[in-house]
């Protein structure tokens, strides 16, 4: 029996042993390159280059930056400015009255008062009023026939103007006018000027009252000694303001006017209810009064008005 040979067994040995070994070396390159190939998406977004879709989906995983807000137009127009204020403010009062049936009676009332203040130290108001009255009366004459005649009972127009100049935050130096038409009273045309000085003696949340006191000069003339009277005269205002509420209001106002011939003195009061920014209804009573009347003449009237009174600014 043949001896095998040792040398080529000892060779076919070798080469088994040295096949997996191989094997072995090869699969590291492999494994080299899936590891290469895991950094190259990160790699290429750096770079700028294309992504696959598998990249793509790795990358939004992580989520998509907040976008910012768009900036706001600017459309270079400056902003509109405040409009001011008007300086002038003021209202009017209407009142009137009519009665029908055996004789007939009407009468009517007005006032109008202006304000001007533009925010320096002087203001200035102003105030026209007027009242007039008739009646017709009936009255059987002789022959059967029925008369009516109709009479003017009331004929008055007043004008005031008043500047002040404010010293302090409550004093005040005022020059007012006066002048007034009465062509049923002892003086039918009165007329005076006079300087004062004037304080808020009570400024409180709902409560304001005004002192003014002064020298004057008044002019009148006597309808019975049919003469012009003139005389200095001192002159007093009162001017009180109550706020009841929201939209109710009391004012009395008293003016003293005393002179050699004749002292003359006015008291308004109203009370009024605010109806809305504009409108409002207002109750007065005023008296008059002067000290040197006709024997046949009384020295104090009065008038009760119910008025609708219209106020703007």
């Amino acid at each position: 029996m043949p001896r095998p040979n040792l040398l080529a067994l000892s060779l076919s040995l070798l080469c088994l042993a040295g096949a997996p070994l191989a094997h072995a070396q090869y699969s590291g390159p492999q494994d080299n390159n899936l590891k290469v190939g895991a950094t190259a998406p990160s790699a290429k977004a750096k770079a700028g280059g294309a992504m696959t879709q598998k990249e793509s989906l790795a990358l939004s995983h992580k989520g998509p930056p907040l976008p910012m807000p768009p900036p706001r137009p600017d459309t270079g127009a400056p902003a509109e400015p405040l409009q001011p204020s008007s300086p002038w403010s003021g209202g009017g009062e209407l009142g009137f009255a009519s009665a029908h049936g055996n004789s007939s009676t009407e009468s009517l009332n007005a006032r109008l008062d202006l304000n001007y203040a533009d925010g320096g130290a002087w203001k200035y108001s102003g105030s026209l009023s007027g009242l007039r009255a008739s009646s017709e009366y009936k009255s059987t004459q002789p022959d059967g026939s029925v008369k009516r005649d109709r009479r003017t009972t009331a004929n008055r127009y007043t004008l005031t103007g008043n500047g002040a100049y404010r010293t302090d935050s409550r004093g005040t130096v005022n020059t007012s006018l006066r002048h007034e038409e009465d062509d049923f009273g002892t003086f039918s045309r009165q007329t005076s000027v006079s300087v004062s000085y004037g304080n808020r003696v009570v400024d409180g949340d709902r409560t304001q009252l005004d002192l003014q006191v002064g020298p004057g000069f008044r002019r009148a003339y006597d309808t019975l000694e049919e003469r012009n009277e003139s005389s200095v005269i001192g002159r007093g205002l009162v001017d009180l303001r109550v706020s009841l509420s929201e939209n109710t209001e009391l004012v009395n106002k008293l003016l003293v006017e005393s002179g050699e011939y004749n002292t003359f003195a006015q008291n308004d009061l109203g009370l009024s209810v605010t109806m809305n920014s504009h409108l409002a209804l207002k109750a007065g009573w005023q008296a008059r009064h002067n000290s040197d009347a006709a024997e046949n003449l009384k020295r104090t009237d009065t008038l009760t008005t119910m008025n609708v009174v219209y106020k703007f600014k």
